[in-house]
């Protein structure tokens, strides 16, 4: 069968259903006839690398349960690949579709391997980085060669999909110098690229070769994440013309890629006002023609470091519920250092509550089911099927077992003065005692 066709895309167009389709039709509770139908519209990406042998896979698009990625990888200052490693298996157990390296020091190929021969989320990376490292040459040295082999690389190594800021122009860096903003460029693939342009007075090597880097995707399979470069890195730059004239680039790319039967996700911002988010989502569904749509937060007020991981599920709501495909998490750390396991739990769990709040509110099928069946445990005071559904039962029945109540259907809030129990009492006829 794999003669027959190179990208899910290509195959959904000629109307075979893949088994990744039918993994994801059968955890989404839909037809496979109907994935198909979404992957070959370019509404629906599945990304998996062919050479990703041990993927689970999952489907990414509006109309499906919204996904998390989580970033992690080492840097200068944290250089610990055995720590990563065990972000990256934490993450999963805890629920991460996704997984980003965005190593930044050190040698990333083994680890970048290790990740894809041992890891069942998908894999993503930003080859920008990984670019300066590899060559160990400084980026003004680095030609447009050098970046496209590395694309390469990673498509080799079985990456599933990258992060590729195509979107950013010469256009781009006289918009910036002439005009400004308050936080300039936030995205760190986004600055590389800028910075190389301006050092070198060439064209932006993703978006000149980028025929020549939908060949590779196209043989690998590698799905394309179009970098926002110019997403909002503070409120007072959201929706400026510097983000939403890179927002009108990548539909036109998304288009070419889809012309190559390449699969497509668009990545938009970034810190914005809450009142702003869901037109901005309506406005990429438009403009890129209903590609999945994966946001970094929306990041609501910019003034909560260290709690960013809330601020960025409130947004996570708000996007999700208007229709993002993906969410990338963020950690108490964000702005602040690289997070620990710590910090990676309480983004996971922050980002999945997100996630799962706007699922509901787009009556996802199934996503309301356990909530369904938490309404029942909690009027029957079983307490192991709260645990079991809950999104972190292990942390709730730690808090109830540190406060123990004296009464085991209560707890130690309301002891007899609760609410559930009193219409229980009342409803069977019973008497209820409060003193």
């Amino acid at each position: 069968m794999e003669t027959l066709y190179r990208t899910q895309m290509e195959a959904a167009r000629k109307g075979i259903i893949t088994d990744q389709m039918r993994a994801v039709a059968k955890k989404e509770y839909r037809d496979p006839e109907e994935i198909r139908a979404l992957v070959a519209e370019g509404k629906v990406a599945i990304c998996a690398n062919r050479l990703h042998k041990c993927l689970d896979p999952n489907g990414v698009g509006s109309m499906l349960r919204t996904k998390i990625n989580v970033n992690l990888g080492v840097s200068r200052d944290c250089k610990d690949y055995d720590v990563e490693m065990e972000k990256v298996m934490a993450a999963v157990n805890m629920g991460a579709e996704a997984i980003m390296d965005l190593s930044s020091h050190g040698d990333t190929g083994p680890f970048r391997r290790k990740l894809i021969a041992e890891c069942p989320a998908m894999i993503g990376t930003v080859p920008v980085y990984d670019s300066v490292i590899h060559y160990r040459r400084d980026l003004s040295e680095l030609t447009a060669k050098d970046f496209i082999d590395v694309v390469r690389l990673h498509a080799e190594d079985g990456v599933d999909f990258m992060t590729l800021h195509c979107g950013i122009t010469r256009d781009t860096v006289r918009e910036i110098k002439n005009h400004g903003r308050k936080m300039n460029i936030v995205s760190r693939g986004g600055s590389l690229v800028f910075a190389w342009m301006c050092m070198t007075g060439n064209e932006n090597p993703f978006y000149e070769f980028y025929d020549e880097i939908l060949e590779i995707c196209r043989e690998y399979d590698v799905t394309i994440s179009l970098g926002d470069a110019c997403r909002p890195g503070c409120l007072a730059d959201a929706g400026d013309s510097c983000q939403i004239g890179e927002l009108v680039r990548l539909g036109e790319l998304t288009k070419r890629a889809w012309d190559r039967d390449v699969q497509v996700m668009v990545e938009g911002p970034g810190h914005m006002p809450f009142d702003q988010i869901e037109a901005n989502m309506k406005l990429q569904q438009t403009i890129c023609m209903g590609a999945p749509f994966y946001v970094l937060g929306p990041i609501v007020t910019d003034i909560a470091p260290g709690y960013d991981h809330i601020t960025s599920a409130i947004g996570g709501t708000a996007a999700a519920a208007a229709g993002a495909a993906f969410l990338c998490y963020v950690t108490p750390a964000e702005h602040l250092a690289l997070p620990n396991l710590e910090d990676v739990k309480q983004g996971i769990i922050a980002s999945k509550i997100a996630a799962h709040a706007g699922d509901i509110a787009k009556h996802v099928p199934h996503s309301r089911d356990a909530d369904d069946l938490m309404g029942d445990a909690r009027r029957t005071f079983d307490w192991e099927k709260q645990w079991e559904l809950a999104i972190d039962g292990e942390t709730a029945k730690r808090v109830r077992d540190e406060r123990k109540p004296e009464l085991e259907e209560s707890c130690s809030m309301c002891g007899k003065f609760c609410a559930v129990r009193s219409m229980n009492r009342a409803l069977n006829g019973e008497y209820i005692d409060i003193l």
